[in-house]
């Protein structure tokens, strides 16, 4: 599903017009029986009292067809008006008319305090205030009324987006209504998918009002949610080479973790033969661990990293496996760094990159031009900084456009790492990943994504298709693991014993389209 910007919503529904006749009466009276249809669906409507909020712009029309409906399923309406009713031009002046003549009770706010007596009574409230358009902080006396909203925890139907969200960031401005339910309109807009907005939506649906399919899916929309194809069936004849067979480089001196977590992920996300090339010192303690690796201990430098000598038998190495993954807990070992930098450009094979690998072509990010295969990093915020030497933006719609730059610029995959990851592709495609969750903001949870995407590939994935499906499994086995034990206690090795799980809950398909994913209406 296609993510819209607010100026690429106003373009669609200016273009419904001209291209299909969808006036913008139509698509407003589409938006409000969406509305009634969510509210109906997860409410009811007869006898129910509701409390309609409109603004003066669309949004606020939008509520004044959500009224109109609700009336007709037998639902109590009482309208109150945030602004002056002179100011509804076009279709939301005329569905003001509308609303009037079929007898619901208008009333303007002047008195917050009148109208919080009056709201206390209703059963639920649709909040039509000011839709995607909000470009400025929220001011009394409407910033007064939805902190009486969220305070009373009121069962909140919010038309496009919460009133006081962003509809590019997902920034709070200043104060924004906590829904229970969003009916997002035409496509879901960055804001209702990018946190914090995310939170304050409650349940998401989408409705395309109308608009074919040709329209809302078309290819100039650049972010989309992160879905991918179904894993190819395991072949029942295949031997561990059929599932791929990955060279890990990873590890340092004091650095075990990394290396460990890195390869045993992809035995654990069903990949088939996992070699790891990690200093000779540490290699018995990890074989300790992970029995099941097969180590290619490796000459080191003086403070515990790998030595520039072992250069040539990396690259031999890297020629016998399908892919590459270098760089977990590998240190800022000076000797070491030169070592990444020396084999990115001359690995053949598909290199995912992370932690101090990236800080090691952050140096000179020419050598991935130089690269015949395909790339993959995998940084969080701090690494990305120092991969382009700028601080990210603060928001997340620049955050977006920032990452789809940088992806094209290099030609690599990116995953930025976060609450919602994005993944930057090289033709300059953003994917939003919904699974996942804050108990994975823990040392060595990277880690196990690295091995997780490269057990995606080696069960037969695209490399564009298996960054996307491992960023998703990884947090799906993050959300299974903290739906057990608690999100504050999940670690890597939690992470490692619920990848199976994760991978057969995407097999069989066990509920993650209503987990993960807006109900369309």
């Amino acid at each position: 599903m296609r993510v819209s910007s607010v100026e690429d919503m106003r373009i669609l529904d200016r273009e419904a017009g001209r291209k299909f006749g969808l006036s913008e009466d139509i698509l407003m009276e589409n938006a409000g029986h969406a509305s009634c249809f969510a509210i109906q669906k997860e409410f009811g409507i007869a006898g129910r009292k509701f409390a309609v909020i409109c603004g003066a712009g669309n949004n606020g029309g939008d509520g004044m067809v959500a009224a109109r409906m609700l009336l007709s399923n037998n639902g109590s309406v009482r309208v109150y008006l945030t602004g002056d009713p002179d100011r509804y031009t076009g279709a939301a002046r005329r569905n003001f008319e509308i609303a009037q003549k079929a007898g619901i009770e208008f009333k303007e706010i002047g008195s917050t305090e009148r109208v919080k007596r009056e709201l206390a009574h209703c059963d639920a409230v649709v909040d039509a205030i000011f839709g995607t358009g909000l470009s400025r902080a929220v001011e009394a006396p409407v910033k007064t009324l939805i902190s009486w909203l969220n305070k009373k925890k009121k069962t909140v139907f919010s038309l496009d987006i919460p009133s006081g969200i962003n509809g590019d960031t997902g920034e709070v401005m200043g104060e924004a209504v906590r829904a229970s339910f969003t009916i997002a309109f035409g496509l879901p807009k960055r804001g209702n998918i990018l946190y914090p907005g995310f939170e304050y939506c409650g349940k998401l649906f989408v409705s395309h009002i109308s608009f074919p399919p040709s329209h809302y899916d078309r290819d100039s929309i650049r972010v989309a949610l992160n879905t991918s194809p179904p894993l190819p069936r395991r072949s029942r004849t295949g031997h561990k080479g059929t599932f791929g067979d990955v060279l890990f480089i990873a590890g340092a001196a004091g650095y075990l973790g990394a290396p460990y977590f890195s390869s045993f992920a992809f035995l654990k996300a069903g990949g088939g033969y996992a070699r790891l090339a990690a200093p000779s010192s540490i290699a018995p303690l990890i074989a300790s661990r992970a029995n099941e690796v097969v180590l290619a201990p490796q000459p080191e430098t003086s403070t515990g990293g790998i030595a520039f000598s072992g250069r040539d038998g990396l690259l031999a190495l890297a020629r016998r496996a399908d892919m590459v993954v270098i760089g977990p807990g590998l240190s800022l070992d000076e000797e070491t760094q030169r070592l990444v930098r020396s084999l990115v450009p001359e690995i053949e094979k598909p290199l995912l990159i992370d932690g101090d690998g990236i800080t090691a072509v952050s140096h000179d990010l020419r050598i991935l031009e130089k690269r015949s295969g395909e790339t993959i990093l995998t940084p969080h915020p701090g690494e990305m900084s120092r991969l382009l030497d700028a601080a990210l933006p603060e928001w997340n719609a620049g955050r977006i456009d920032f990452l789809r730059d940088t992806a094209e610029k290099i030609g690599a995959h990116v995953v930025l790492k976060g609450a919602h990851s994005l993944i930057g592709t090289p033709d300059g495609r953003v994917y939003i990943n919904l699974s996942g969750n804050p108990g994975m903001a823990k040392a060595g949870t990277g880690d196990v994504l690295n091995g997780t995407i490269a057990a995606m590939f080696g069960m037969g994935l695209s490399i564009p298709e298996a960054v996307r499906k491992g960023v998703f499994i990884h947090g799906l086995a993050a959300d299974l693991a903290a739906a057990e034990m608690g999100e504050d206690g999940v670690t890597p090795q939690d992470l490692l014993a619920f990848l199976p799980r994760a991978v057969r809950a995407d097999r069989e398909e066990l509920g993650l389209k209503q987990r993960y994913w807006p109900e369309i209406i």
